[in-house]
């Protein structure tokens, strides 16, 4: 009998583990089309030649320093967005929280209006250059702030009401609400430059991604990865419910909020840098579910690859569907995220997954 429980056990992590390397050959296969997708003529053998130190001038400047940046953001911020709305739905045990319906992403963006309007942390660099924003930590910082009082403001409100699963995404709305409501303020008081600023915010373009700002998104995520990754078993115990979890010596309130402030973190990181992208951290984490189930231990890294999958996928489309326009991704997944999730919806609950 134990035998065989073992055996069951080892084929539900083989199969899991197996979805996992598919992903990550995918994202793999995916950089490589994208970095030699775009109106510049780059091919397959250019990219391989730059690594071998043969290859063009102009190979080494369109794929460093244009789309080597582009490629990582898309995948770093898909991980980040992914792996927030996946805790974020875990810790509340609702499958339409993520850090856009909670209104997060709304408030990140209202911190970011403020930062430019109020303490004019945006430069001359050009009317809707954001990456030449004169103070670009006062933007980062603003947005986190602000993101963490949208937050605040959910917690207050639940506790107020009652905790419910309705309440919470109630919440979320009048969040969102309040930093739409913010955000049309900013503008209206904005200058031509800071207005065309704050209009990019609300695209969500991956388009002025550098090596700089990569780094400020790494030196944040992975830390966040591994808080996340060392609480998998407290989210784990906390999908039976409060009470159950307390059973077991979870502090609830305490891993709540620890998860909400990194998840916070991240989702404002992203929205400092590249503006709002909708529906990723809503999106992913439901596909996930479907896939291999609620185990918090592969649902985190299987939802980390699927993101940056899904959001490098989308922008590669963004780069090459109107070329040579290039479309906000912001746009992009704003419109395969929402029938996408309404079909998931008419499907039927994230609870009933699919087991593979």
């Amino acid at each position: 009998m134990n035998g065989r429980i073992i055996g069951e056990y080892r084929k539900y992590v083989r199969r899991r583990m197996l979805f996992m390397l598919l992903l990550a050959m995918l994202l793999v296969a995916t950089a490589l089309w994208s970095t030699v997708s775009g109106s510049a003529d780059i091919r397959v053998a250019d990219v391989f030649g730059l690594f071998r130190g043969e290859g063009t001038d102009f190979a080494y400047r369109v794929v460093w320093h244009i789309r080597l940046p582009r490629i990582i953001a898309a995948v770093l911020s898909g991980m980040a967005l992914a792996v927030s709305g996946a805790v974020i739905q875990s810790l509340l045990r609702n499958p339409l929280a993520s850090p856009y319906t909670l209104g997060i992403s709304g408030s990140a963006a209202f911190g970011a209006a403020f930062a430019i309007v109020m303490f004019g942390a945006s430069a001359a660099g050009g009317s809707s250059d954001f990456a030449a924003t004169g103070n670009p930590h006062a933007v980062a910082l603003s947005a986190f702030a602000w993101s963490l009082t949208g937050v605040g403001m959910i917690f207050l409100l639940s506790r107020y009401r009652g905790a419910t699963p309705e309440t919470v995404i109630l919440s979320g709305i009048i969040v969102t609400s309040l930093s739409g409501a913010g955000i049309s303020a900013m503008q209206y008081f904005a200058g031509s430059v800071q207005l065309a600023a704050i209009v990019f915010w609300s695209f969500g373009d991956l388009g002025r991604a550098s090596w700089d700002n990569l780094w400020i998104l790494l030196t944040l995520l992975v830390p966040a990865m591994l808080f996340f990754g060392w609480h998998m078993w407290t989210y784990a115990a906390m999908q039976s419910g409060d009470e159950h979890a307390r059973s077991l010596g979870v502090k609830v309130h305490t891993v709540r909020l620890g998860g909400l402030v990194a998840a916070a973190l991240l989702t404002s990181v992203v929205v400092s840098l590249y503006g709002v992208i909708a529906f990723v951290g809503l999106v992913v984490p439901h596909i996930v579910r479907r896939i291999i189930g609620h185990d918090e231990q592969f649902l985190l890294p299987a939802s980390a690859l699927f993101g940056g999958f899904f959001l490098l996928f989308s922008d590669t489309l963004a780069r090459t569907l109107l070329a040579p326009v290039v479309l906000p991704v912001g746009i992009l997944t704003s419109f395969a995220g929402a029938p996408l999730f309404l079909f998931l919806l008419l499907r039927g609950s994230a609870g009933r997954s699919n087991r593979i």
